[in-house]
């Protein structure tokens, strides 16, 4: 069980604390409710471009790094589709430099046209890097492009089209994040050396005084159920021919996200899961065949990706696949299955988040979308879970109408 006290500040700022006395250090752990949902079709990126110029100075902080490491800290970022999350780990006696330049680069950002551009220029070789010059970059691009047709999970978070990220002006930046970085959008976590009385007192000091602003509502296009197989060829000169598969499932609040997510474990988690024991190790069609879901706020997307081994064909390896997904749901999953891979859940769950600063952003992720009491709780919804709950999930999602299927590499002509 995670310990924790919490409370909300009038202008709707979440304050949680983790004490933790075993520790001299404390993370500071603030998770932001934008990310790249919230950008316009026409000009996507910003969420993560944000998330960069967050570090270029602010009214009273020139060096936002600078501050952080004269007293013994560090500090780093990362975007995602639903959320931008922001952290500081530094000395204890320090933590007070943490809460004083979060507050101001939330207050009072500086978001000049040169800060702009030259993060948008690193912004640009990121897309490049990773998007455009390495095997395999564009995979997300293609499969959530044809996936989803009117959600913005269509695109990833480092944006759509790298054009959408030189088109950006300082004034579009400046309108993001004045319509979506606010106090009453933020939960804020101290764990560590820190006591509660003290955080509150610090976040009191430095924030309380940030009026909310008006920020943009939320109002998300639902995605449509998908009623037939969608397919995308794309012919690539990479290593190997891989197909990948996204089929619709539920958001991570859902009820049934625990079960989803422990039949991605049945399939494809370990040397017992089905994947290894009747496919991989049985047959020599495939280098990898693995399993995943996309835990999101909005319905997501649970995954089987399966790289092709040399002359291996296209329908040989679907074919093999369908008859191992044919299997499960024909034979059922074992009461073993169930208990061993929520066993072994627990375990990565606790290992996980072991440190203090593991256990800040877990908390403020669950407050976020819940409450920071369901990261104690977590586990025990795995161990709830029976065949049947695993069984009426893969019946739900691995239908052959709720897939799209992207095949891959260099034999990928259509």
């Amino acid at each position: 069980m995670i310990q924790y006290e919490s409370c909300r500040l009038p202008n709707g700022l979440r304050v949680i604390n983790h004490y933790d006395a075993s520790t001299r250090m404390a993370a500071v752990n603030l998770l932001y409710d934008v990310g790249a949902r919230d950008e316009s079709p026409q000009l996507t990126g910003l969420a993560h471009l944000m998330e960069h110029l967050m570090f270029a100075g602010s009214a009273h902080v020139a060096s936002y790094d600078g501050e952080l490491q004269r007293a013994g800290g560090d500090s780093n970022a990362w975007t995602t589709s639903d959320v931008t999350n922001y952290y500081d780990v530094l000395p204890a006696q320090n933590v007070e430099t943490a809460f004083w330049v979060e507050s101001d680069r939330l207050m009072a950002l500086s978001l000049t046209d040169r800060n702009v551009d030259l993060q948008k220029s690193v912004v640009m070789e990121e897309f490049k890097q990773r998007c455009l010059n390495q095997p395999y970059g564009d995979v997300h691009h293609l499969l959530h492009g044809a996936a989803y047709t009117v959600h913005p999970y269509r695109w990833p978070t480092i944006g759509l089209r790298l054009d959408d990220i030189a088109k950006a002006t300082t004034a579009d930046v400046n309108a993001f994040y004045e319509s979506h970085y606010s106090v009453d959008r933020l939960v804020l976590c101290v764990s560590g050396s820190v006591t509660f009385e003290r955080t509150v007192e610090l976040a009191q000091k430095w924030f309380g005084g940030l009026a909310p602003r008006r920020t943009a509502v939320r109002r998300l296009p639902v995605e449509p159920e998908q009623t037939q197989p969608r397919e995308v060829w794309a012919e690539r000169n990479v290593p190997q021919n891989m197909i990948v598969r996204g089929y619709h499932t539920c958001a991570r609040t859902d009820g049934d996200y625990q079960a989803t997510d422990l039949l991605s474990d049945v399939l494809a988690n370990g040397d017992s899961s089905r994947f290894r024991r009747n496919v991989l190790m049985k047959t020599d069609l495939f280098v990898d065949l693995d399993a995943s879901v996309l835990g999101s706020a909005d319905p997501g997307m649970f995954y089987i990706r399966a790289r092709l081994r040399d002359g291996v064909g296209w329908q040989q390896a679907s074919d093999v696949i369908d008859a191992e997904l044919s299997r499960l749901l024909t034979e059922g999953v074992t009461e073993a299955e169930v208990s061993k891979f929520a066993n072994k859940y627990a375990s990565n769950y606790m290992f996980e988040n072991i440190g203090y600063a593991e256990k800040a952003v877990k908390l403020c992720q669950f407050e976020l979308q819940s409450s920071a009491a369901d990261a104690s709780t977590e586990p025990d919804r795995y161990f709830s879970l029976t065949p049947g709950d695993v069984e009426r999930v893969a019946r739900s999602v691995l239908r052959p109408e709720n897939c799209t299927t992207l095949y891959y590499g260099p034999d990928a002509k259509k």
